[in-house]
């Protein structure tokens, strides 16, 4: 492991005095590309050289500890801190994936429960806005169909960083393990009785594509356009503004509605199609990427759920980390860190026991 990470010293000085040449700047795309690398390494160098530290205070501790039994206490102290660090050292050696620092498109639908979980869907769309908002993220509403009680059959919504962020806290770091099936338990606004019901949503997540990323071509896209529709069928314009693309060879669809002109829903339907074939060329591509999106949702059935919302009992359960607490009104609010981070951290868990059995 100490020998990868002298290499990546290595590397990490090189691209300093690069990154330092001003020529460099001259092409901005590489400029990034070194940037985003440096960016990556700086953790490990820190870690690196704060364990390399330690174990130079653990010999001095040592020395003086020959001489001076009291100082024992702090050999096991600079000990306990270097075994901290080198378990650091190992999650930050594990593989990230390469979409992290991507924007998203989220897409949630309603499922089983009819009115009762499109106003489930509508919570689950003001939860992901609230969570952005606090951690400093742009959100930008792609394309909707609301119920008839103002929840929401389907939206989506592009989620954004605000310039650069930090290794491992970008959008896609954080969001992509929303994606799946998720349960309420609750009293619905439509029930008479008091009786509490379940219900289903689905979150799909998708890293954002870059046109450079996805090759389309024209003739494989099939492109039909209708008239939007509003609540209960109502017609929100009188023109076929509308638009739906199928991809044929994959049979992929994306739709969007929202704007007011063809050409701009055109335009929103073609960024949720290139993120959708992005996700699905990497499914193909990569093997851990496939599982990590076999995870999400396939049909918004309650029996493929990933996160139970019980609201009698204020509590939120992620059932695939074991992840239970009794504040699902903050969670609600957008407070979803410690749920993600639960996701986080079995991922880092699960990639470093692969790593140290290859």
């Amino acid at each position: 492991m100490f020998e990868a990470v002298e290499e990546l010293l290595v590397e990490h000085a090189d691209l300093e005095t690069r990154l330092a040449d001003p020529s460099v700047h001259a092409d901005q795309n590489n400029a990034r590309k070194l940037a985003k690398r440096y960016a990556e390494l700086t953790p490990i160098t820190r870690v690196y050289r704060q364990w390399r530290q330690a174990g130079e205070d653990i010999e001095a501790a040592r020395e003086l500890a020959a001489e001076d039994p009291e100082f024992l206490a702090e050999v096991k102290d600079s000990e306990a801190r270097r075994d901290e660090l080198t378990e650091e050292l190992r999650l930050l050696l594990v593989p990230r994936d390469p979409s992290d620092d991507k924007d998203v498109i989220l897409e949630i639908k309603a499922g089983e429960g009819g009115e009762e979980s499109a106003l489930f869907a509508g919570d689950l769309l003001r939860m992901y806005l609230r969570f952005a908002e606090r951690v400093g993220w742009k959100t930008e509403l792609i394309d909707s169909n609301e119920s008839d009680l103002g929840g929401y059959k389907d939206v989506s919504v592009a989620v954004k960083t605000k310039g650069s962020a930090e290794p491992g806290q970008g959008v896609w770091a954080r969001l992509k393990y929303e994606g799946g099936v998720h349960r309420v338990q609750r009293v619905p606004a439509t029930e008479s009785q008091g009786r509490i019901h379940t219900s289903a949503a689905g979150v799909l997540v998708t890293p954002e594509a870059e046109e450079v990323e996805v090759e389309i071509v024209a003739n494989d896209l099939r492109i039909d356009v209708y008239r939007s529709s509003g609540p209960g069928g109502q017609s929100v314009n009188t023109t076929d503004s509308a638009v739906r693309i199928t991809h044929l060879p994959t049979g992929i669809v994306a739709s969007c509605q929202n704007e007011k002109s063809q050409l701009q829903n055109k335009e929103q339907a073609m960024r949720i199609l290139r993120s959708r074939l992005l996700a699905a060329a990497q499914e193909e591509a990569e093997r851990e990427a496939s599982d990590a999106r076999r995870s999400q949702v396939r049909t918004v059935d309650r029996s493929e759920r990933i996160r139970t919302y019980n609201y009698p009992e204020n509590r939120i359960s992620d059932h695939r980390t074991g992840f239970k607490a009794y504040n699902l009104d903050q969670v609600l609010d957008g407070d979803l860190n410690a749920v993600i981070q639960s996701c986080v951290d079995k991922d880092a868990a699960a990639k470093l026991a692969a790593a140290q059995e290859n």
